[in-house]
Protein backbone atom coordinates (compact mmCIF):
# COMPACT_ATOMS: atom_id res chain seq x y z
CA UNK A 1 0.00 0.00 0.00
CA UNK A 2 1.31 3.45 -0.89
CA UNK A 3 2.31 5.66 2.01
CA UNK A 4 1.96 8.98 0.20
CA UNK A 5 -0.52 10.16 2.80
CA UNK A 6 1.87 10.49 5.75
CA UNK A 7 3.41 13.83 6.63
CA UNK A 8 6.73 14.41 8.32
CA UNK A 9 6.85 16.73 11.34
CA UNK A 10 10.12 17.34 13.24
CA UNK A 11 11.53 14.09 11.82
CA UNK A 12 8.51 11.95 12.70
CA UNK A 13 6.03 10.47 10.24
CA UNK A 14 2.48 11.44 11.20
CA UNK A 15 -0.43 9.55 9.69
CA UNK A 16 -3.40 11.32 8.18
CA UNK A 17 -6.91 9.86 8.41
CA UNK A 18 -10.09 10.92 6.67
CA UNK A 19 -13.43 10.89 8.50
CA UNK A 20 -16.68 10.86 6.55
CA UNK A 21 -19.85 12.02 8.28
CA UNK A 22 -23.27 13.22 7.18
CA UNK A 23 -23.07 16.53 9.06
CA UNK A 24 -20.74 18.43 11.34
CA UNK A 25 -23.53 20.69 12.57
CA UNK A 26 -23.59 21.02 16.38
CA UNK A 27 -27.33 20.38 16.20
CA UNK A 28 -26.81 16.96 14.65
CA UNK A 29 -25.87 15.54 18.04
CA UNK A 30 -23.15 13.40 19.59
CA UNK A 31 -21.29 12.05 16.52
CA UNK A 32 -20.35 15.52 15.29
CA UNK A 33 -19.26 16.71 18.74
CA UNK A 34 -17.37 13.48 19.38
CA UNK A 35 -15.55 13.77 16.07
CA UNK A 36 -14.45 17.32 16.80
CA UNK A 37 -13.09 16.31 20.20
CA UNK A 38 -11.45 13.19 18.77
CA UNK A 39 -9.68 15.23 16.10
CA UNK A 40 -8.39 17.65 18.73
CA UNK A 41 -7.02 14.83 20.91
CA UNK A 42 -5.34 13.15 17.93
CA UNK A 43 -3.73 16.44 16.91
CA UNK A 44 -2.50 17.54 20.35
CA UNK A 45 -1.11 14.09 21.09
CA UNK A 46 0.67 13.95 17.73
CA UNK A 47 -0.80 10.54 16.88
CA UNK A 48 -2.36 11.53 13.55
CA UNK A 49 -3.88 14.42 11.65
CA UNK A 50 -7.58 14.52 10.74
CA UNK A 51 -9.50 15.66 7.70
CA UNK A 52 -13.28 15.45 7.49
CA UNK A 53 -15.57 15.42 4.49
CA UNK A 54 -19.28 15.99 5.15
CA UNK A 55 -22.48 16.40 3.19
CA UNK A 56 -23.11 19.83 4.69
CA UNK A 57 -24.08 22.71 2.47
CA UNK A 58 -21.02 25.05 2.43
CA UNK A 59 -23.40 28.00 2.84
CA UNK A 60 -24.88 26.62 6.10
CA UNK A 61 -25.04 29.23 8.86
CA UNK A 62 -22.96 27.17 11.31
CA UNK A 63 -20.14 27.00 8.75
CA UNK A 64 -20.05 30.79 8.49
CA UNK A 65 -19.60 31.39 12.23
CA UNK A 66 -16.33 32.12 14.01
CA UNK A 67 -16.41 28.60 15.50
CA UNK A 68 -16.95 26.94 12.11
CA UNK A 69 -15.30 23.53 11.62
CA UNK A 70 -13.92 24.99 8.39
CA UNK A 71 -11.78 27.32 10.53
CA UNK A 72 -10.66 24.63 12.98
CA UNK A 73 -6.97 24.51 13.87
CA UNK A 74 -6.85 20.80 14.66
CA UNK A 75 -8.67 19.35 11.65
CA UNK A 76 -9.35 20.23 8.04
CA UNK A 77 -13.02 20.07 7.07
CA UNK A 78 -14.57 19.91 3.61
CA UNK A 79 -18.31 20.43 3.00
CA UNK A 80 -19.38 18.96 -0.36
CA UNK A 81 -23.17 18.94 0.05
CA UNK A 82 -25.97 19.33 0.07
CA UNK A 83 -27.03 15.96 -1.23
CA UNK A 84 -30.48 14.81 -2.23
CA UNK A 85 -32.92 14.41 0.67
CA UNK A 86 -32.00 12.86 4.00
CA UNK A 87 -29.91 10.21 2.28
CA UNK A 88 -27.63 12.89 0.90
CA UNK A 89 -26.65 11.48 -2.48
CA UNK A 90 -24.30 13.72 -4.42
CA UNK A 91 -21.69 13.02 -7.07
CA UNK A 92 -19.59 15.79 -5.55
CA UNK A 93 -18.64 13.41 -2.75
CA UNK A 94 -17.58 10.70 -5.20
CA UNK A 95 -15.52 13.20 -7.14
CA UNK A 96 -13.89 14.55 -3.98
CA UNK A 97 -12.96 11.04 -2.80
CA UNK A 98 -11.56 10.06 -6.19
CA UNK A 99 -9.36 13.15 -6.23
CA UNK A 100 -8.19 13.07 -2.59
CA UNK A 101 -8.24 9.52 -1.24
CA UNK A 102 -4.60 8.82 -2.05
CA UNK A 103 -3.55 11.41 0.53
CA UNK A 104 -4.75 9.29 3.47
CA UNK A 105 -3.57 6.29 5.44
CA UNK A 106 -7.13 5.21 6.23
CA UNK A 107 -10.76 6.27 6.40
CA UNK A 108 -13.22 6.34 9.31
CA UNK A 109 -16.93 6.22 8.45
CA UNK A 110 -19.12 7.88 11.07
CA UNK A 111 -22.71 6.67 11.03
CA UNK A 112 -24.81 4.52 8.69
CA UNK A 113 -27.84 4.70 6.39
CA UNK A 114 -26.69 7.73 4.42
CA UNK A 115 -24.67 8.24 1.29
CA UNK A 116 -21.39 9.20 2.94
CA UNK A 117 -21.02 5.61 4.19
CA UNK A 118 -21.77 3.98 0.85
CA UNK A 119 -19.57 6.41 -1.05
CA UNK A 120 -16.63 5.74 1.27
CA UNK A 121 -17.13 1.98 0.89
CA UNK A 122 -17.11 2.24 -2.90
CA UNK A 123 -13.96 4.33 -2.85
CA UNK A 124 -12.05 2.29 -0.26
CA UNK A 125 -13.01 -1.34 -0.70
CA UNK A 126 -10.11 -2.26 -3.00
CA UNK A 127 -7.60 0.47 -2.18
CA UNK A 128 -7.59 1.62 1.45
CA UNK A 129 -8.54 0.18 4.87
CA UNK A 130 -11.44 1.79 6.67
CA UNK A 131 -13.19 1.64 10.05
CA UNK A 132 -16.85 2.20 10.85
CA UNK A 133 -18.29 3.88 13.95
CA UNK A 134 -21.99 2.95 13.96
CA UNK A 135 -22.86 5.52 16.67
CA UNK A 136 -25.77 3.43 17.94
CA UNK A 137 -27.49 3.19 14.55
CA UNK A 138 -27.80 -0.62 14.76
CA UNK A 139 -29.62 -0.66 18.08
CA UNK A 140 -32.70 -2.99 17.95
CA UNK A 141 -34.79 -0.23 19.59
CA UNK A 142 -35.29 1.24 16.12
CA UNK A 143 -36.49 -2.14 14.86
CA UNK A 144 -39.14 -2.34 17.57
CA UNK A 145 -40.35 1.26 17.44
CA UNK A 146 -40.20 1.96 13.70
CA UNK A 147 -41.16 -1.37 12.06
CA UNK A 148 -42.07 0.17 8.69
CA UNK A 149 -38.76 2.02 8.50
CA UNK A 150 -37.03 -1.18 9.56
CA UNK A 151 -38.49 -3.07 6.60
CA UNK A 152 -37.19 -0.40 4.23
CA UNK A 153 -33.79 -0.50 5.90
CA UNK A 154 -33.73 -4.31 5.65
CA UNK A 155 -33.85 -4.02 1.87
CA UNK A 156 -31.02 -1.47 1.89
CA UNK A 157 -29.11 -3.64 4.37
CA UNK A 158 -29.10 -6.62 2.03
CA UNK A 159 -28.18 -4.53 -0.99
CA UNK A 160 -25.60 -2.16 0.48
CA UNK A 161 -25.16 -1.54 4.18
CA UNK A 162 -24.11 -4.99 5.33
CA UNK A 163 -21.25 -4.90 2.83
CA UNK A 164 -20.08 -1.58 4.31
CA UNK A 165 -19.64 -3.28 7.70
CA UNK A 166 -18.52 -6.67 6.41
CA UNK A 167 -15.62 -5.22 4.41
CA UNK A 168 -14.44 -2.84 7.13
CA UNK A 169 -11.16 -3.42 8.88
CA UNK A 170 -13.14 -3.06 12.13
CA UNK A 171 -16.58 -1.94 13.21
CA UNK A 172 -16.12 0.21 16.30
CA UNK A 173 -18.59 0.13 19.20
CA UNK A 174 -18.45 2.31 22.30
CA UNK A 175 -19.53 -0.38 24.76
CA UNK A 176 -19.74 -4.16 24.90
CA UNK A 177 -23.52 -3.92 25.20
CA UNK A 178 -23.78 -1.85 22.02
CA UNK A 179 -21.69 -4.48 20.19
CA UNK A 180 -23.95 -7.27 21.44
CA UNK A 181 -27.20 -5.51 20.53
CA UNK A 182 -26.01 -4.53 17.05
CA UNK A 183 -26.15 -8.14 15.83
CA UNK A 184 -29.87 -8.38 16.70
CA UNK A 185 -31.12 -5.79 14.21
CA UNK A 186 -30.43 -7.31 10.78
CA UNK A 187 -29.25 -10.50 9.09
CA UNK A 188 -26.61 -11.26 8.03
CA UNK A 189 -24.42 -9.66 10.69
CA UNK A 190 -20.85 -10.56 9.85
CA UNK A 191 -18.14 -8.07 10.74
CA UNK A 192 -15.14 -7.61 13.02
CA UNK A 193 -16.26 -5.86 16.23
CA UNK A 194 -13.92 -3.73 18.33
CA UNK A 195 -15.01 -1.98 21.54
CA UNK A 196 -13.38 1.41 21.99
CA UNK A 197 -14.10 4.23 24.44
CA UNK A 198 -15.58 7.27 22.73
CA UNK A 199 -16.08 9.76 25.48
CA UNK A 200 -14.82 13.27 25.92
CA UNK A 201 -11.77 15.21 26.97
CA UNK A 202 -11.13 16.98 30.23
CA UNK A 203 -13.48 19.93 30.80
CA UNK A 204 -12.19 23.49 31.20
CA UNK A 205 -10.43 23.97 34.50
CA UNK A 206 -11.69 27.54 35.03
CA UNK A 207 -14.81 26.20 36.72
CA UNK A 208 -16.09 29.48 38.15
CA UNK A 209 -15.68 31.31 34.85
CA UNK A 210 -17.73 28.81 32.83
CA UNK A 211 -20.37 28.64 35.55
CA UNK A 212 -20.79 32.42 35.29
CA UNK A 213 -21.09 32.03 31.52
CA UNK A 214 -23.84 29.46 32.01
CA UNK A 215 -25.78 31.65 34.45
CA UNK A 216 -25.55 34.43 31.90
CA UNK A 217 -27.56 32.19 29.57
CA UNK A 218 -29.92 30.92 32.26
CA UNK A 219 -30.04 33.55 35.04
CA UNK A 220 -33.31 32.40 36.62
CA UNK A 221 -31.71 29.25 38.06
CA UNK A 222 -28.85 31.10 39.74
CA UNK A 223 -28.91 30.23 43.43
CA UNK A 224 -31.22 27.23 42.93
CA UNK A 225 -30.36 23.52 42.85
CA UNK A 226 -31.22 22.07 39.46
CA UNK A 227 -31.38 18.89 37.41
CA UNK A 228 -29.90 19.06 33.92
CA UNK A 229 -30.88 17.46 30.64
CA UNK A 230 -28.52 18.41 27.82
CA UNK A 231 -28.99 16.99 24.34
CA UNK A 232 -31.34 17.00 21.38
CA UNK A 233 -34.97 17.48 22.38
CA UNK A 234 -36.10 14.32 20.64
CA UNK A 235 -38.56 11.50 21.23
CA UNK A 236 -35.69 9.03 21.58
CA UNK A 237 -34.21 10.94 24.51
CA UNK A 238 -37.28 10.61 26.77
CA UNK A 239 -37.67 14.38 27.21
CA UNK A 240 -41.43 14.10 27.76
CA UNK A 241 -40.89 11.46 30.45
CA UNK A 242 -38.47 13.70 32.31
CA UNK A 243 -40.72 16.76 32.35
CA UNK A 244 -43.71 14.74 33.53
CA UNK A 245 -41.69 12.85 36.16
CA UNK A 246 -40.31 16.17 37.41
CA UNK A 247 -43.86 17.49 37.72
CA UNK A 248 -44.81 14.47 39.83
CA UNK A 249 -41.87 15.04 42.19
CA UNK A 250 -41.95 18.85 42.22
CA UNK A 251 -44.00 19.31 45.39
CA UNK A 252 -41.68 17.07 47.39
CA UNK A 253 -38.67 19.21 46.37
CA UNK A 254 -39.97 22.78 45.90
CA UNK A 255 -36.52 24.39 45.57
CA UNK A 256 -35.33 22.21 42.68
CA UNK A 257 -35.44 23.42 39.06
CA UNK A 258 -35.14 21.48 35.78
CA UNK A 259 -33.14 22.64 32.75
CA UNK A 260 -33.92 21.13 29.35
CA UNK A 261 -31.03 22.36 27.21
CA UNK A 262 -30.64 21.51 23.55
CA UNK A 263 -31.93 22.05 20.02
CA UNK A 264 -35.63 21.37 19.46
CA UNK A 265 -35.70 19.06 16.44
CA UNK A 266 -39.32 17.94 16.70
CA UNK A 267 -41.14 21.10 17.78
CA UNK A 268 -41.57 19.78 21.31
CA UNK A 269 -40.84 22.90 23.34
CA UNK A 270 -44.33 24.47 22.98
CA UNK A 271 -45.93 21.21 24.15
CA UNK A 272 -43.51 20.79 27.05
CA UNK A 273 -43.92 24.43 28.09
CA UNK A 274 -47.70 24.07 27.94
CA UNK A 275 -47.51 21.02 30.18
CA UNK A 276 -45.26 22.84 32.67
CA UNK A 277 -47.68 25.77 32.75
CA UNK A 278 -50.64 23.48 33.48
CA UNK A 279 -48.65 21.96 36.33
CA UNK A 280 -47.81 25.37 37.77
CA UNK A 281 -44.10 24.85 37.05
CA UNK A 282 -43.34 27.39 34.34
CA UNK A 283 -40.90 29.20 36.63
CA UNK A 284 -39.04 25.97 37.45
CA UNK A 285 -38.67 24.29 34.04
CA UNK A 286 -36.29 26.12 31.69
CA UNK A 287 -35.50 25.77 27.98
CA UNK A 288 -32.34 27.81 27.28
CA UNK A 289 -31.77 26.27 23.85
CA UNK A 290 -28.49 24.76 22.80
CA UNK A 291 -25.60 25.38 25.19
CA UNK A 292 -22.11 25.36 23.72
CA UNK A 293 -18.52 25.95 24.77
CA UNK A 294 -18.21 27.48 28.25
CA UNK A 295 -21.95 27.70 28.87
CA UNK A 296 -22.28 23.95 28.31
CA UNK A 297 -19.47 23.07 30.69
CA UNK A 298 -20.76 25.59 33.22
CA UNK A 299 -24.14 23.82 33.18
CA UNK A 300 -22.48 20.47 33.91
CA UNK A 301 -20.41 21.94 36.74
CA UNK A 302 -23.32 23.79 38.33
CA UNK A 303 -25.91 21.01 38.08
CA UNK A 304 -26.72 18.82 41.04
CA UNK A 305 -27.28 15.86 38.72
CA UNK A 306 -27.53 15.05 35.01
CA UNK A 307 -30.60 13.14 33.78
CA UNK A 308 -30.93 11.11 30.58
CA UNK A 309 -34.01 8.80 30.50
CA UNK A 310 -33.30 7.83 26.88
CA UNK A 311 -35.07 5.02 25.03
CA UNK A 312 -31.89 4.30 23.07
CA UNK A 313 -28.35 5.53 23.50
CA UNK A 314 -25.25 3.70 22.35
CA UNK A 315 -23.09 5.75 24.67
CA UNK A 316 -24.31 9.23 25.45
CA UNK A 317 -21.39 11.64 25.24
CA UNK A 318 -23.20 13.99 27.64
CA UNK A 319 -23.02 11.26 30.30
CA UNK A 320 -19.23 11.24 30.00
CA UNK A 321 -19.14 15.05 30.05
CA UNK A 322 -21.16 15.11 33.26
CA UNK A 323 -18.86 12.59 34.94
CA UNK A 324 -15.80 14.56 33.83
CA UNK A 325 -17.24 17.55 35.73
CA UNK A 326 -17.91 15.49 38.86
CA UNK A 327 -21.68 15.44 38.31
CA UNK A 328 -23.62 12.19 39.05
CA UNK A 329 -25.97 10.83 36.40
CA UNK A 330 -29.49 9.44 36.40
CA UNK A 331 -30.00 7.29 33.29
CA UNK A 332 -32.26 4.64 31.83
CA UNK A 333 -31.19 1.08 31.23
CA UNK A 334 -31.32 1.79 27.50
CA UNK A 335 -28.17 3.88 27.74
CA UNK A 336 -25.66 1.20 26.82
CA UNK A 337 -23.08 2.13 29.44
CA UNK A 338 -25.55 1.67 32.30
CA UNK A 339 -23.67 -1.36 33.62
CA UNK A 340 -20.47 0.67 33.94
CA UNK A 341 -22.35 3.48 35.70
CA UNK A 342 -23.78 1.03 38.21
CA UNK A 343 -20.45 -0.74 38.76
CA UNK A 344 -18.66 2.53 39.52
CA UNK A 345 -21.42 3.88 41.78
CA UNK A 346 -21.63 7.20 39.92
CA UNK A 347 -25.34 7.26 39.18
CA UNK A 348 -28.73 5.57 39.32
CA UNK A 349 -30.41 3.42 36.66
CA UNK A 350 -34.09 2.61 36.01
CA UNK A 351 -36.38 1.61 33.13
CA UNK A 352 -37.04 3.97 30.23
CA UNK A 353 -40.69 4.62 31.07
CA UNK A 354 -42.53 7.20 33.16
CA UNK A 355 -42.49 5.08 36.30
CA UNK A 356 -38.79 4.38 35.93
CA UNK A 357 -37.97 8.03 35.31
CA UNK A 358 -39.98 9.08 38.35
CA UNK A 359 -38.14 6.46 40.43
CA UNK A 360 -34.84 7.98 39.32
CA UNK A 361 -35.87 11.40 40.61
CA UNK A 362 -37.44 9.98 43.75
CA UNK A 363 -34.37 7.89 44.62
CA UNK A 364 -32.09 10.86 44.05
CA UNK A 365 -34.31 13.05 46.22
CA UNK A 366 -34.15 10.54 49.09
CA UNK A 367 -30.36 10.37 49.08
CA UNK A 368 -28.62 12.28 51.86
CA UNK A 369 -26.24 15.14 51.17
CA UNK A 370 -23.36 12.91 52.27
CA UNK A 371 -24.39 10.14 49.85
CA UNK A 372 -24.66 12.61 46.96
CA UNK A 373 -21.24 14.06 47.77
CA UNK A 374 -19.67 10.62 47.89
CA UNK A 375 -21.20 9.73 44.54
CA UNK A 376 -19.95 12.99 43.02
CA UNK A 377 -16.43 12.30 44.33
CA UNK A 378 -16.33 9.02 42.38
CA UNK A 379 -17.38 10.56 39.07
CA UNK A 380 -14.11 11.92 37.74
CA UNK A 381 -12.14 8.74 38.42
CA UNK A 382 -14.85 6.76 36.57
CA UNK A 383 -14.52 9.15 33.64
CA UNK A 384 -10.72 8.83 33.53
CA UNK A 385 -10.85 5.05 33.68
CA UNK A 386 -13.63 4.43 31.17
CA UNK A 387 -14.57 7.47 29.11
CA UNK A 388 -11.48 9.63 28.60
CA UNK A 389 -11.20 10.31 24.87
CA UNK A 390 -7.40 10.36 25.10
CA UNK A 391 -7.39 6.58 24.59
CA UNK A 392 -9.37 6.56 21.35
CA UNK A 393 -6.90 8.10 18.85
CA UNK A 394 -4.30 5.49 19.77
CA UNK A 395 -6.83 2.66 19.34
CA UNK A 396 -7.80 3.97 15.90
CA UNK A 397 -4.17 4.36 14.84
CA UNK A 398 -3.34 0.86 16.09
CA UNK A 399 -6.17 -0.61 14.00
CA UNK A 400 -4.71 0.88 10.83
CA UNK A 401 -1.14 0.03 11.84
CA UNK A 402 -2.16 -3.61 12.15
CA UNK A 403 -3.65 -3.53 8.65
CA UNK A 404 -0.40 -2.18 7.22
CA UNK A 405 1.52 -5.15 8.65
CA UNK A 406 -0.79 -7.75 7.10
Amino acid sequence: MRDTSSTRIAGFVVMRFLHTIHSLSPESGGPAEGLRQLAEKAHTSGIYETEVVSLDDPSSAFLQSASSPLQCAYMTAHAVGPGLGKYGYTQRLDQWLEKNLSRFNGVVINGLWQYHAYAAWKACRETLPYLVFTHGMLDPWFKRHYPIKHLKKAVYWGAVEHRVLRDALSVMFTSSLEAELARESFWPSQWNSVVSPYGTGEPPQDRESVIREFYGRCPRVCGHPFMLFLGRLHEKKGCDLLVEAFARQARAHPAVHLIMAGPDQQGWIPKLVSFAVRQGLRDRVHFPGMLQAGAKWGAFYAADVFVLPSHQENFGIAVAEALACGTPVLISNKVNIWREIMADGVGLVENDDLEGTERLLERWGRMSAVEKTQMAERCHSSFKRRFDLNQTPRIIADQFATARKL
